[in-house]
């Protein structure tokens, strides 16, 4: 059953997008629907992605509530430089180059999820080979202190999730 139905729930779950974003059931869409979610799911089969594996779930609600605040406390920061009057000064958007320690690639998928999620902040590269980040801050004030905000305040809670 797994040569030919690799994630069965998966494919159960693309067939039923599938049906309703079609927003029918008539057996062309059915087939159509099962077709492609089989297609993914095979596709997916081959691309093998590593099996995740989470350390410490108790840690997950303390990252999203964190996660939570910092979307809304950089909205309200966006908001402040975008509205401010025309005589402050002008936001100094850059770049900076972050060295991580989280290989996970998992983790490091979250990471960039958090940082792109929130305003003000992209996570532009990643480098394997020495294991950095290039992170652009829309208002960049400090570079020190942002290495200190992504390694203290995500990167390890992170790694005691995932590595």
């Amino acid at each position: 059953m797994t040569r030919w139905l690799p994630y069965p729930l998966l494919t159960l779950a693309l067939l039923a997008a599938w049906l309703l974003l079609a927003e029918s059931l008539s057996p062309g869409a059915f087939l159509l629907g099962a077709l492609v979610a089989l297609l993914a799911s095979w596709v997916l089969a081959v691309l093998a992605p590593p099996k995740a594996r989470l350390r410490r779930l108790g840690a997950v609600p303390g990252l999203l509530a964190m996660v939570l605040v910092e979307v809304v406390r950089s909205n309200n920061a966006v908001a402040r430089i975008i509205l401010r009057p025309g005589g402050a000064r002008p936001p100094r958007s850059g770049f900076v180059r972050i060295p991580l320690d989280l290989r996970n690639p998992y983790g490091l998928a979250a990471l960039a999820c958090i940082l792109t999620a929130t305003p003000g902040t992209v996570w532009v590269e990643y480098d394997s080979s020495d294991g950095t980040m290039l992170l652009h801050v829309l208002d960049l004030i400090d570079e020190e202190a942002w290495v200190r905000i992504i390694k203290d305040r995500w990167e390890r809670r992170l790694m005691e999730i995932f590595e």
